[in-house]
């Protein structure tokens, strides 16, 4: 297993202040960082060379919006989506990182009153496919990850990321489990953890308060048992939020402090993620 730590909870963006974060974090025994990757016009390469000689690895998360739609009916707003994605993805490249993860599937926070469509389904699946192949051009793999029914209405359940990908049907493009959105949408935690056999490239652990991993109520005990019983060795990423960005809280909804500390929930939930595993060997 590979255990990382989402910058998300410091910064929406990777600068020169975030370098004694992840000075901490491997100190702290993490194997890598997620980098937010939302300015595509920073140097990535730079980024990556820094975190090379911290010793951490790097998986990253992006977004799409109402103007960049990848399921949008207007064919110009799809083809941004994907050249955006396309550019994120060689921004990953340049920083070294392993998987892009996150909902680019289609616009967060953007509702139409119903269900995805037949059209919107078939034109996420073109859009994710031309994207695929750009991924696996640049050696970068993809995360899709379903977002909660308040978040986003194209991928709710981990079982519409696994049929969504497959029909993508690209070595390079796979799915994220996240127990956040699980706790939130799932009937059988078990079932939601494996659905993606061997398309399950990643996996966000998250508390039901977004804060610090085992403090909540979560069902940590069905989780971990059906991530070890899979098999799966990846990347096992803490995400959490806090109030430290203010554009950040307000996209996540975070309006008051759950926990100590920023470096106190990484290092508390680091210990609590290993614990786990470590029982299940």
């Amino acid at each position: 297993m590979k255990y990382g730590m989402n910058l998300l909870l410091w910064s929406g963006e990777v600068t020169d202040e975030l370098m004694p974060v992840c000075e901490q974090l491997k100190s702290a025994g993490y194997d890598g960082v997620e980098l937010p990757m939302f300015n595509i016009d920073l140097d990535y390469a730079a980024i990556g060379k820094k975190l090379d000689d911290m010793g951490l690895a790097r998986t990253a998360v992006t977004i799409r919006g109402e103007e960049d739609n990848p399921i949008s009916p207007d064919a110009s707003v799809r083809a941004k989506g994907i050249e955006l994605t396309k550019k994120t993805l060689d921004c990953c490249a340049a920083a070294g990182v392993e998987t892009l993860v996150g909902p680019y599937h289609s616009a967060i926070g953007v509702f139409s009153g119903a269900g995805p469509t037949e059209d919107e389904w078939k034109w996420g699946v073109e859009s994710m496919r031309a994207v695929a192949e750009h991924a696996g051009n640049v050696g970068v793999k993809l995360g899709v990850e379903a977002l909660n029914r308040f978040e986003c209405y194209f991928l709710n359940c981990h079982a519409d990321s696994a049929r969504f990908v497959r029909e993508v049907d690209h070595p390079a493009c796979g799915m994220m489990y996240d127990t956040f959105h699980s706790n939130i949408e799932e009937k059988g935690i078990k079932d939601a953890v494996k659905v993606g056999g061997d398309k399950l490239f990643h996996i966000h652990i998250s508390e039901n308060d977004r804060s610090t991993p085992g403090d909540g109520h979560v069902r940590w005990e069905e989780n971990f048992d059906a991530i070890a019983e899979m098999g799966y060795d990846g990347w096992m990423v803490i995400e959490a939020f806090g109030l430290a960005l203010p554009e950040i809280a307000a996209a996540t909804k975070i309006w008051r402090r759950m926990f100590k500390d920023e470096i106190t929930l990484a290092t508390e939930g680091l210990k609590f993620m290993k614990n786990e595993v470590e029982k299940r060997k």
